[in-house]
């Protein structure tokens, strides 16, 4: 028989190893099970929370992919149960992943697989190199979560919608200037 714990790990599991979004050219940028070697690399290179993985792949590939905390946040459980990575306490509530011998052991064991997703990486970067920088993606999206929260609340206050309406109209008039601001 299995516990309750034993179907949420596999649950973890499958959607770690499932992990990844499709992209624009209707493909998936990571076989499964790539993205735990990918976010264990990373780990290996530089003791990370969540949120840096996210960023740190994202940047990898150019903005062109970016994935979602649901599929970041599991495979991170899947690896410190395997006991690839290891987990503290930083930044407040924040863990910071560091790999251990057993995670550097696989993921030597496995360096030609690892080498080839990071050079299909590197390859995907190279294709979208022209496109727009992940930082800014990442910030579109911030802001829309962020206005979709405050929305979902119900009816703003009248200064709410002036203050949110003058932050708006703020960032478009910067975003529409020619020059850069001069330092």
């Amino acid at each position: 028989m299995h516990s309750r714990g034993d179907h949420f790990k596999r649950y973890l599991h499958d959607r770690a190893m499932r992990g990844t979004r499709r992209h624009a050219g209707g493909g998936r940028f990571f076989d499964q099970g790539d993205l735990r070697w990918v976010i264990l690399k990373l780990i290996s290179e530089k003791p990370s929370h969540g949120y840096e993985l996210i960023r740190a792949i994202e940047e990898r590939l150019g903005g062109a992919y970016s994935p979602s905390p649901g599929v970041v946040y599991p495979t991170l459980t899947l690896l410190e149960d395997l006991g690839y990575i290891t987990a503290a306490q930083s930044d407040g509530a924040k863990k910071a992943f560091s790999i251990t011998p057993e995670g550097a052991t696989a993921l030597a064991d496995n360096s030609a697989s690892v080498d080839s997703i990071f050079q299909r990486i590197a390859a995907i970067a190279e294709r979208v190199g022209g496109g727009p920088a992940p930082q800014i993606i990442r910030a579109m999206e911030n802001l829309r979560m962020a206005l979709r929260l405050k929305l979902e609340r119900g009816k703003l206050a009248d200064a709410d919608v002036g203050r949110i309406t003058a932050a708006l109209d703020a960032a478009v008039k910067e975003i529409e200037r020619d020059e850069p601001k001069s330092a």
